[in-house]
């Protein structure tokens, strides 16, 4: 998404683990159901240092050139479910969102109805939208919100044009409220071992750049 390279954060940050525990970390990818060969990470909680950089809803997205996903989904049918975790991508091929629907929609139950909501860093570029518009008019049992931390390249009239459709389609945008990186820090971030669980901080202008980005989204769509 982001082409600028400053500011980059560390292989830590960037919810890379270090090879330590080199045969411990092979064993966990071979387990990862066969992923198709672009890097995407999956887990259930991320490394709170990158949460902290990545999510913060800034209006200019230095370094920031990943997307993070967190999900939930619920299941209405026979067997009632809630399934939630993480994607993260390097944004060398494919997006977290498109793996979202080639890796975590296709092992949920088939045929039943599924309340899809995503947290994610920024909102997704105009090929991911347009994904996002085909799952939705293909499987008319997906209700699908998107809350975006950042608005990507908002300025651009492709890049409206694909927020719009996306309205079109069903799905709901939404900017992030602080109480919304709120529950996700609660839900999706790691919290050191050993340690009580420490409550959100949020940074300085997170009220402000929500109220920024509300605006923005309201008068595209």
């Amino acid at each position: 998404k982001m082409a600028e390279k400053q500011e980059e954060p560390s292989n830590a940050q960037n919810g890379e683990p270090d090879n330590a525990e080199e045969g411990e970390g092979k064993k966990k990818k071979v387990k990862r159901e066969d992923l198709p060969p672009f890097e995407i990470v999956t887990g259930e909680r991320l490394p709170a240092i990158f949460f902290k950089f990545q999510f913060r809803n800034v209006e200019y997205s230095s370094g920031r050139n990943k997307t993070f996903l967190c999900y939930v989904v619920e299941t209405q049918g026979k067997e009632p479910a809630t399934r939630r975790g993480y994607l993260e991508d390097e944004h060398a091929a494919a997006h977290a969102e498109m793996a979202f629907f080639n890796t975590i929609l296709p092992t949920c139950q088939a045929g039943a109805r599924h309340d899809v909501t995503w947290y994610v860093s920024s909102s997704p570029c105009v090929t991911c939208a347009q994904r996002i518009c085909e799952a939705l008019r293909k499987d008319k049992g997906l209700r699908l919100t998107i809350m975006v931390g950042r608005l990507f390249m908002w300025e651009e009239a492709e890049m409206q044009a694909a927020l719009r459709s996306m309205k079109e389609a069903g799905c709901k945008l939404r900017i992030m409220k602080p109480q919304d990186f709120e529950y996700v820090w609660k839900n999706f971030v790691e919290q050191e071992e050993g340690e009580e669980a420490k409550s959100f901080v949020p940074w300085e202008d997170i009220q402000e750049n929500f109220q920024y980005y509300e605006e923005k989204l309201a008068e595209i769509l």
